[in-house]
């Protein structure tokens, strides 16, 4: 699954107390119910969950494990971990570490709604999309220029920072044009400078959308059968209304026999 990889490799960010809850939900999936006799003290250890796995983690997800999730089958375990992963401000977003003016240390990502900046995992900037006018680097430095401020980032490296600037345009493009032949080729700097360049192609998502609501698809066929029960099944079915065995079970009448289930129904009854 998508969001377990996410989660070990650290993309999905989240404070402790989901985190555990997170964890919790994985090993119900996989081993059922905490059971004393089958898992020992350190049991969790055995799940590689989190880049950094600490040993307060791993009790708090025992504890969840034993007390909360307890009668969860699989299915519905995994059902709680994506609808507790999907009220993250953090769900969907691949972030980028940088750092801030101050020196801090953040995490860029880009959603369809625009540009975000987490610290730890707590959101503290949403720029949409129809505020940012452009983005654009220098060597380390990522700049977020709108229309009413301009947010500067230090990446660890000039390749980290030319890959962050080329997922912002590419978003940018996806989610706030209308179409993909209004799209421009996008280069990293002014004129006067040799910079980098990036042009968009595919389809972007009014387009997508759009084109996945014409799509016809037929309605499933559904065959319907009629099970058609034997007499003497029929017989041993019927709810016992009477003490009297006679009164509940018949015999058929004397004309010819015609199904092997009547033949043994006779002979049944009248051992009764």
């Amino acid at each position: 699954m998508c969001l377990k990889r996410d989660i070990y490799h650290g993309r999905l960010l989240c404070p402790f107390a989901e985190a555990a809850y997170l964890g919790a939900c994985i090993v119900q999936a996989e081993l059922g119910d905490y059971d004393p006799e089958e898992h020992p003290s350190d049991y969790i250890r055995d799940f590689k969950l989190f880049p950094k796995q600490s040993l307060k983690l791993e009790r708090k997800i025992m504890e969840i494990h034993k007390n909360e999730l307890r009668g969860q089958c699989a299915a519905f375990a995994e059902l709680n971990m994506l609808q507790r992963a999907h009220s993250l401000e953090t769900y969907g977003v691949d972030p980028h570490p940088c750092k801030d003016f101050t020196g801090s240390t953040a995490f860029l990502g880009f959603t369809a709604t625009g540009f975000v900046v987490f610290q730890g995992n707590k959101r503290i900037h949403l720029l949409k999309w129809a505020d940012v006018s452009k983005l654009k680097f220098e060597g380390k430095t990522f700049y977020v220029i709108g229309k009413k401020l301009v947010l500067t980032f230090h990446t660890s490296t000039p390749a980290a920072c030319k890959h962050l600037w080329k997922c912002g345009v590419e978003n940018q493009a996806f989610y706030k044009c209308a179409k993909s032949s209004q799209i421009k080729t996008v280069s990293s700097s002014n004129i006067f400078f040799k910079g980098s360049r990036f042009r968009y192609s595919g389809r972007v998502a009014k387009e997508v959308i759009e084109a996945s609501s014409k799509i016809q698809r037929d309605p499933p066929e559904v065959h319907k059968s009629i099970c058609e029960v034997p007499l003497f099944s029929a017989c041993l079915l019927t709810p016992n209304t009477s003490s009297n065995h006679s009164s509940r079970l018949r015999p058929p009448s004397k004309s010819k026999f015609t199904t092997k289930s009547d033949i043994l129904f006779t002979k049944v009854f009248k051992q009764m």
